[in-house]
């Protein structure tokens, strides 16, 4: 083609710079120091909002007395808080430094210089596992005094040995009392503390290479922050956890169909381990305004108005609701917020109480936690709306009345149409700051006129069963927690509900809301759409529920409608592998039916299993067969295997059996990867992970070796050694007799006897590493290996640090050694993960 071609974005970037250096006269510096002056630069968070404090006031959330010190409370720094991993093998190390090192060592001063305790376990949390520091995290990050104590809780939280989170955050899940065998859901589970705190409940009294009966699922409508739910979780190391990606309100139903049940191999009909996906506990921690963290999160103050949760409290409810109609029949649910606004706590309890009926209690738990302060909820408060108070329904004007509903109000009421006196068709639009109309005249006198007329309602449901958290009880942030229990079915509930699935876009519900929060870790911001009322749509309990009941409303790549999304599903499945063909009108979908999500299949390669069973010795007692998922249906490209609990294992074959309705976006404990070096692909092509080494540990005789102390040290420290350099000639010489590939080497601790073959107690400490020709190298992080010698062996002599041909060595030796290794290292291993 003929003619000059356009020039690229760079190009005319770089004319652009460039015809401005040649133009624009350089300025003096007396110009550069006036802009710097003129220039706006960084300023404190504001930390007042005087419709905050109008709100609060008027809502009666603490008596008037209390009011000044409630305020200055929300105004200070939060001390920083941490829990210790109960299920972590280090728990009783961990808790006895903090006790005998850390409490005596830092000290700290309150703001009338009296000195105090700078740490100090949460009185109410049980066993001491719970731990709050006198010092914000602002505070540990720059006292340069506390750098030890910093570097402790950086390094503990990254091995997965303690979750740093806000006191208050670690509440909800202590009044679900969860038991090993419940199975438990985790609505809106992201960033994940509380999550992790459930899979140690669960984990509780498992002995080392079992696991509980039990299970977690967590749930988070964000695929951003299901990555982030999946980081925080993997510290666990747990092969009882399914991550998904749904909203919460409409969290599929998975069930086991009549007209596709399995049939067995005498014609009748196969029972299944679980025919319906249901829990015996539902964390339901919605998402919401946030004011009670502002503590932690000041940039709060200036964005707060009360319309934040009044566009929240529709979809708290239906949250609240989806979660109940999950939940078994003498099951129980938390329903919890960081809120203090009693239109997203209180009013949606109330509205919960009111469609259930009698299927539901709110339960008195005042007696448990008797160390946790706490308030009773509120009977009575108002409803703010664009400057005006409301006492009730009636109270509303006809144009707001879609996003003022009746049960926002303590009654939960419908009026009649027309309000009192007909004063809503005069009255116009209040600024919220109470200005001027569009005409110029102020409206304060409607305003007043209107808040005079209200008849204040009072609740007659039992919400004094509620707990409300406030900063200044126990110098914390605020929450808010109510626990129900479900006494039998909900009942079929033919009343208007509240939906946005006509507002919101199939392809993403999500796009117009505006990050809220949910969690402790993680604050979001929500300006949700104002949500219309439907058409009346019956709401019922899955467990009688019809069969259109279990179809999933996530519409995201799922173009079936509800009517066939189940009805029709007729076709045998396999316990390990998934079914292609139904017999009803469509195919039974694969899990890439879920975009962007890579598919969850059992892994059924004899070769590969029968493989690492025979290279690594597995017991036959050990479940293994079955358990084995991987992310990839082409065995060839297998990168990584994991392994699921029983528990798992059933939920994923219903969940085949029920149309794959579970986006799942992580599932079960990574047991093994692939491992390749420059002796080509052989049964040991498979390496044992750090994460699936505890579980698989008991159940292995062979490639596993016991080492002294001083030996396990040093591999440690220099990550490889040669088989002639290890301290103990005995080991190398057993090393030296392993096959080429992954091997384990363990210490028992506190003893110097080195079994034979290795004995795997609650004391054993074990690390992957790889058999080379020549040498041993570990196989885990630098983290990891700083971790073990910090925590495992601070009690040895310092003699021990020998180099490995038993004298101590100096700089240039220890240098020496180092150098070797690495150059020794890499003829031996291609690959390290």
């Amino acid at each position: 083609m003929g003619g000059r071609g356009r020039r690229s974005r760079t190009q005319r970037k770089h004319f652009k710079d460039g015809r401005e250096n040649v133009w624009k006269r350089p300025r003096s510096d007396a110009q550069q120091q006036e802009e710097f002056n003129t220039k706006k630069h960084w300023e404190p968070f504001a930390t007042q909002n005087v419709c905050f404090d109008d709100y609060y006031k008027e809502q009666g959330i603490v008596a008037l007395e209390e009011w000044d010190t409630f305020n200055s409370f929300l105004r200070r720094p939060l001390p920083a808080a941490f829990r210790i991993n109960s299920s972590s093998q280090f728990c009783s190390d961990i808790r006895s430094q903090l006790e005998n090192d850390f409490m005596i060592s830092l000290q700290a001063e309150d703001t009338d210089g009296n000195e105090v305790a700078a740490i100090k376990p949460l009185s109410w949390y049980p066993e001491n596992l719970a731990w709050q520091s006198t010092f914000s995290r602002m505070q540990l990050r720059k006292n340069q005094l506390l750098e030890r104590f910093h570097e402790f809780l950086k390094l503990e939280n990254e091995i997965g040995n303690i979750t740093r989170q806000e006191a208050v955050s670690m509440v909800p899940p202590l009044f679900l009392d969860v038991r090993p065998e419940h199975f438990v859901l985790d609505m809106c589970a992201a960033p994940g503390s509380k999550t992790f705190q459930l899979l140690e409940m669960i984990y509780q009294s498992t002995e080392p290479g079992t696991l509980p009966s039990g299970m977690v699922i967590a749930n988070d409508v964000d695929v951003q922050r299901c990555n982030l739910l999946i980081h925080q979780t993997k510290r666990m190391c747990t092969a009882n956890l399914i991550v998904t990606n749904h909203e919460a309100q409409h969290f599929p139903s998975c069930r086991l169909k009549k007209n596709n049940a399995t049939k067995s191999e005498t014609g009748g009909v196969k029972e299944h381990a679980i025919d319906q996906l249901l829990f015996d506990r539902v964390l339901c921690d919605v998402p919401c305004s946030g004011d009670g963290t502002l503590r932690k999160a000041p940039d709060i103050w200036r964005k707060w108005n009360v319309g934040m949760g009044n566009a929240l409290h529709c979809l708290q409810v239906q949250i609240a609701m989806r979660g109940l109609s999950l939940l078994k029949v003498g099951g129980k649910m938390v329903y919890s917020t960081c809120s203090m606004n009693p239109v997203e706590n209180e009013a949606v309890v109330a509205e919960i109480l009111r469609k259930c009926g009698g299927s539901v209690e709110l339960l008195d738990v005042s007696a448990e936690l008797p160390n946790l302060i706490r308030r009773p909820g509120l009977k009575k408060w108002k409803i703010r709306d664009k400057g005006v108070w409301l006492a009730s329904y009636k109270d509303v004007r006809k144009f707001r009345r879609q996003g003022i509903v009746p049960s926002m109000f303590p009654s939960g009421k419908h009026h009649s149409e027309e309000s009192v006196n007909g004063q809503e068709t005069d009255l116009e639009v209040i600024p919220e700051n109470g200005g001027e109309s569009v005409n110029g005249s102020r409206l304060m006198e409607a305003k007043t006129s209107l808040n005079n007329n209200c008849e204040e309602e009072i609740s007659d449901l039992p919400l004094e069963y509620c707990m409300r958290i406030v900063p200044h009880d126990q110098d914390s942030g605020a929450f808010f927690i109510a626990v129900f229990r479900k006494l039998s079915p909900l009942p079929a509930i033919q009343k208007k509900i509240i939906t946005s699935s006509e507002l919101l876009t199939s392809n993403d519900r999500s796009e117009d809301l505006e990050v809220v929060g949910n969690e402790d870790d993680n604050l979001m911001e929500i300006s949700l759409t104002e949500v219309k009322e439907q058409s009346a749509e019956p709401f019922q309990d899955p467990d009688f529920a019809d069969d259109k009941t279990g179809a999933s409303t996530d519409t995201e790549a799922n173009n079936i409608s509800e009517e066939t999304e189940l009805e029709d599903i007729q076709a045998p499945v396999s316990q390990e592998t998934v079914p292609e063909v139904a017999r009803g009108k469509r195919k039974l979908q694969v899990q890439g039916k879920w975009r962007g999500v890579d598919p969850v299949v059992f892994l059924n390669s004899d070769t590969i299993i029968n493989g690492i069973k025979t290279f690594y010795g597995i017991k036959e007692s050990f479940p293994f067969s079955g358990h084995l998922v991987t992310r990839n249906s082409d065995t060839n490209h297998v990168k990584r295997i994991y392994y699921v609990s029983h528990s798992v294992k059933d939920v994923l074959n219903l969940n085949f059996l029920g149309g794959e309705q579970l986006k799942i976006t992580s599932i079960g404990l990574k047991m093994f990867e692939r491992q390749t070096s420059k002796e080509g692909d052989n049964p040991a092509m498979f390496r044992i992970s750090s994460e699936g080494l505890p579980l698989l540990l008991p159940h292995i005789t062979k490639q596993v070796i016991s080492a002294k102390v001083v030996d396990f040290k040093h591999l440690l420290q220099y990550k490889t050694i040669k088989f002639a350099d290890f301290v103990d000639a005995e080991f190398g010489e057993k090393a030296s007799k392993l096959l080429l590939g992954c091997c384990v080497v363990v210490m028992n601790k506190g003893c110097e006897i080195v079994y034979d073959p290795p004995h795997v107690d609650a004391s054993t400490i074990a690390v992957g590493c790889w058999r080379g020709r020549t040498n041993v190298a570990v196989m885990v992080t630098a983290l990891d290996c700083q971790e073990l010698l910090e925590r495992l062996l601070p009690r040895t002599d310092k003699a021990d640090d020998s180099s490995p041909n038993g004298s101590k060595p100096t700089i240039d030796e220890e240098n020496t050694t180092k150098e070797n290794i690495v150059a020794n290292d890499h003829e031996d291993i291609s690959a390290h993960a």
